[in-house]
């Protein structure tokens, strides 16, 4: 009797840790499934495009001396941007890739330190906006842009980048038809994507729904 006792006990013991040891992976499992997955960030939180896509051509003029400052004032050639205006940007650009064209950057996110340099160097507002109230490119919804062929060649738009005179205006009809239909072809497809146009400037696109995000002046994540 007591053998028989001993081996009920033992085989109630390897019974215990058999269902022990076999609940130990099905519960770290069942606690791996239980972790939360990471959430989508805002809409409104400054992305860098190059994280997005990598169908876009660069040529970010405040990275560089040539432009109106005739000044280096970015850290780096970068594109940032609120997350929702790169969404739209994107959306934009495979239009005009269906067409064989793609979308070329001169300016992106702008800080208002330099925007406040730009107003002092052309303090028209026309043309700068005036930093006490602050750019949509401070807010992270504007870009200027142009467009490029198949062949890389930049379609030609009348005037170059930045160029504060009448002719840059979408007013201004005295031009080439071919140019006009260049401008009319990227103003159309920038709108049909949820972007405005700047009278004064064909360059300039606003995202409709970044008019009321907040100035910033944050710096670029160079590394």
């Amino acid at each position: 009797m007591k053998i028989k006792t001993n081996i009920t006990r033992y085989s109630n013991v390897i019974l215990f840790l058999g269902i022990f040891l076999f609940s130990i992976p099905s519960k770290a499992q069942n606690e791996t499934y239980a972790v939360p997955s990471k959430q989508d960030i805002a809409d409104t939180t400054f992305v860098n495009l190059k994280d997005y896509s990598r169908d876009f051509i660069y040529d970010m003029k405040y990275a560089t001396e040539d432009n109106f400052l005739k000044a280096k004032v970015y850290d780096c050639a970068e594109c940032f941007l609120r997350l929702k205006t790169v969404k739209a940007l994107i959306a934009a650009n495979n239009d005009f890739m269906k067409k064989g064209f793609k979308i070329k950057l001169y300016d992106c996110y702008r800080p208002l330190s330099i925007q406040k340099k730009m107003f002092v160097l052309v303090p028209k507002p026309e043309y700068v906006a005036d930093p006490k109230k602050g750019s949509i490119h401070n807010r992270g919804g504007a870009v200027d842009i142009s467009l490029v062929d198949a062949k890389g060649k930049e379609v030609e738009m009348g005037t170059s980048f930045d160029f504060f005179g009448f002719q840059a205006s979408h007013n201004y009809t005295n031009l080439p038809d071919a140019v006009k239909a260049n401008r009319k072809f990227l103003k159309k497809v920038m709108i049909e994507n949820g972007f405005n146009s700047f009278d004064s400037e064909w360059w300039h696109y606003n995202l409709k729904t970044g008019l009321k995000d907040k100035v910033s002046n944050q710096k670029w994540n160079c590394e």
